[in-house]
């Protein structure tokens, strides 16, 4: 039974930088992201991951290779680890939201359910991403490592730390290429021994702080 789950961020991308929300659009790292990816590819192999799993999304497996090919273990994709489905807002910044959607866009800065259908619940986000982590973590030993993004990231360390919703929301975004440790208890239960650690390089010199931003 798998001990230990790394949750990674993906690399920069240009949507990150112009504050586009990304959702479940497949926008590929810049270039960036791949040095950001290939930087901490060496720390994150040292945690030895038996498994590793990622979204779907090219933002995401690319991040995870480096690391893959270090430690000699295949990715994993599933798709139930993608972001949030933003629906009508991906591609728009928030001015543009504001603009368009401006009831939703109240609600969704002050942490209230938005009402557009076509827009992901935070609930629906958590489940999806626990199932797929919960099968995984029945079905292999040791380190299992996950790479996701930024808003299904904090809601998959909260539901496997059993916290709530506003819980969840106390988390600030993970920066790119950043992670979470999480370790099993002798009891069972689930653990946060690190947040948000990273390699420091000077690619993250030109990050802008439109990274950290958990719609990615």
């Amino acid at each position: 039974m798998v001990s230990k789950i790394i949750v990674v961020r993906h690399g920069r991308t240009e949507w990150n930088i112009s504050g586009r929300i990304q959702g479940s659009t497949d926008i590929p790292l810049d270039e960036v992201g791949t040095a950001q990816a290939a930087d901490a590819a060496e720390a994150l192999a040292e945690y030895k991951p038996s498994r590793i799993v990622s979204s779907d999304l090219s933002r995401a497996v690319a991040t995870a290779e480096p690391v893959a090919d270090l430690v000699g273990v295949a990715i994993e994709r599933d798709a139930r680890l993608r972001e949030r489905a933003f629906g009508p807002w991906e591609g728009l910044k928030n001015e543009e939201i504001r603009d368009r959607f401006a009831e939703d866009h109240m609600r969704w800065k002050s942490g209230r359910p938005v009402e557009n259908p076509e827009i992901e619940t935070w609930d629906a986000l958590q489940e999806r991403c626990l199932e797929a982590v919960e099968d995984l973590t029945h079905a292999a030993d040791g380190t299992l490592m996950v790479f996701t993004h930024g808003g299904a990231a904090r809601h998959l360390i909260a539901g496997i730390l059993g916290w709530d919703h506003d819980a969840a929301g106390a988390l600030a975004g993970m920066d790119n290429v950043h992670w979470t440790d999480l370790r099993r208890m002798k009891n069972g239960r689930w653990r946060m021994f690190g947040f948000n650690l990273g390699v420091r390089s000077v690619h993250d010199l030109g990050s802008s702080p439109l990274s950290k931003a958990n719609q990615s």
